[in-house]
């Protein structure tokens, strides 16, 4: 077992944000949509420990999804 192996990260996959009054959320109900700040083609962005580290495109198969990775972003020195 790897030293690394028990060290946690926090890991946050996001498609979008939007800003919405806490009295609309609370009147949502199962089914409701919440419009993002992105479109369809925009990439999913993933964070690391609140860091950006790549970025990516969700895919849906039936009842799974995933995301594929498709840029590693550098690091700013």
């Amino acid at each position: 077992m790897s030293v690394l192996e028990g060290i946690p990260v926090d890991l946050s996959i996001v498609l979008g944000s939007t800003s919405l009054p806490i009295r609309q959320v609370l009147k949502m109900g199962r089914g409701a949509m919440i419009p993002l700040d992105c479109g369809h083609n925009d990439p999913t962005l993933v964070f690391v420990n609140n860091q950006l580290v790549a970025k990516g495109k969700v895919l849906v198969e039936g009842e799974h999804m995933s995301l594929e990775i498709t840029e590693v972003v550098q690091r700013a020195r």
